[in-house]
């Protein structure tokens, strides 16, 4: 019998709740994919930014250990550097004997050298861009709607943040990853070796674009706003209130229209995703492939006055969606474990009988798909973030309803995710929370003393000793 084939559905920015089944986005190819597998309810993701997201999925690593701490484009040619190496699962796959192909939005390294990380076929952007037919046919604008980041005086005022374009979905750059993944599908299907393609768009990114069609399916004036829209931020680190500065200017109405252009966008992607699952089902091969839909991180969106992401630590841009189905995966479940998109490096090479990396950063948990039931025993999550073009120290751990953030840079934070999901009271200052401090800086220490994250653990120079509790603990 074959091996299973592997369709990677890949997206940016793409807020976990938003495939949530009570959600007013509008997604019904994905809804489908989810009945037909395991929805993971607390999927995170290890770094709330674009390239060291990436670079985890693809080697099952911290961003400390891979090299690329920060998004590669903000810092010089010498940092931020994918350490070359390290094993990419996708390798593996070649070695196996799949067919692999990578197209859309690369963003891991510098180099653009796929073929490097086990990518036969480059359908990168930066690949598809080179061709003349492909950039004279690609359009963003112009807009019928839009919204501008304006504040605060002398930033660029003409920075986009929601708008309606009146160009068509097919001149747009999802269409484009999209049409070069379907070519390599119609030719792999035809073949007798298993496929990975892997299909990485760079919506619902900031700027939220979305064409007409999309976004009359938003009755603007009724989407609601998040719980903590308003959130004054007080008791929480001041660059979260700074951050949030940048918003304060806009209008119900205002937020409201980003969030339909959002919605509309996903909506977009939802229709073009399920071009590429109907071509599996056409060709007969959906039976025998296991489809990931996932995002390399989320968006705020208005939680906390915010939007994008960068310093504030919320649950909005850690939390990721994550659907599984295809062969042995259980159908129409929900998991309640909590597994990080770099735990999916050793999971899809268990899952097509391979050997799993051998790393302390992350775990399979290729048995829930099969048993999703059991995920409540993985309780536990760990996240690192290094500021992008303004750099500091975050450290977020879960375990249990428990959020803690590590903050080297002001006073820390804690949640009771059960009790306050929208993470308004930080209590982690609470005379009568301090155990519970405590046993979040024990597993914060004993996780970075385990990954060799040695610049944090060693950081026992006095005036550097800024976390609630040292690693002695």
């Amino acid at each position: 019998m074959q091996s299973p084939n592997i369709l990677f559905l890949m997206c940016d920015q793409l807020r976990a709740d938003a495939l949530s089944p009570d959600s007013v986005c509008l997604t019904p190819h994905l809804d489908g994919l989810a009945r037909r597998g395991v929805r993971f309810c607390r999927a995170y993701t290890p770094n709330p930014v674009c390239s060291p997201a990436r670079a985890s999925l693809m080697t099952g690593l911290l961003p400390h250990n891979h090299g690329v701490t920060v998004v590669t484009h903000t810092v010089d040619d010498d940092q931020a550097c994918l350490r070359t190496d390290k094993s990419h699962w996708a390798q593996q796959f070649v070695h196996a004997g799949y067919s692999t192909g990578y197209f859309g939005k690369w963003h891991i390294e510098r180099a653009n050298d796929l073929a490097r990380y086990g990518w036969q076929t480059n359908g990168s952007y930066e690949s598809l861009g080179m061709q003349t037919a492909i950039r004279q046919r690609v359009q963003t604008g112009p807009y019928r709607l839009a919204g501008y980041n304006t504040a605060p005086p002398g930033y660029r005022a003409d920075s986009l943040l929601y708008g309606v374009t009146e160009a068509p979905v097919e001149n747009r750059m999802m269409t484009v990853a999209v049409d070069a993944a379907a070519e390599f599908l119609e030719n792999a299907t035809a073949g007798p070796t298993p496929w990975c393609c892997f299909v990485s768009l760079t919506e619902p990114h900031d700027p939220f674009v979305c064409g007409e069609e999309a976004y009359e399916q938003y009755d603007v004036d009724t989407l609601p706003l998040p719980v903590s829209a308003d959130d004054d931020l007080r008791g929480r680190p001041n660059v979260y209130r700074l951050a949030a500065d940048v918003w304060r200017g806009l209008s119900e109405r205002e937020r409201r229209e980003a969030a339909a252009c959002y919605y509309g966008s996903v909506t977009e992607i939802d229709s073009q995703f399920g071009r590429l699952l109907q071509l599996l089902e056409a060709n007969g091969q959906l039976g025998n492939t296991l489809v990931i839909l996932t995002s390399d991180h989320g968006e705020f969106l208005g939680a906390h006055g915010l939007y994008c992401k960068n310093f504030h630590a919320g649950e909005e841009v850690y939390q990721v969606p994550l659907l599984m189905a295809g062969p042995g995966v259980a159908a129409e479940q929900v998991c309640p474990a909590r597994v990080g998109t770099h735990d999916l490096a050793s999971t899809l090479l268990e899952y097509v009988g391979l050997v799993a990396l051998e790393v302390p950063d992350s775990q399979s948990f290729f048995p829930l798909l099969a048993n999703p039931e059991v995920g409540s025993e993985r309780e536990r999550g760990y996240a690192e973030y290094s500021g992008g073009r303004m750099l500091l120290t975050q450290r977020v751990v879960w375990d249990g309803p428990w959020k803690f953030v590590f903050n080297g840079f002001d006073y820390s934070e804690l949640y009771n995710l059960d009790d306050d999901p929208h993470e308004l009271h930080n209590r982690v200052l609470d005379s009568d929370a301090q155990e519970v401090v405590k046993h979040m800086c024990r597993i914060m220490w004993e996780t970075a003393r385990r990954t060799g994250d040695h610049s944090l653990f060693n950081s026992q120079y006095p005036i550097l000793r800024v976390a609630p509790y040292g690693p002695e603990i």
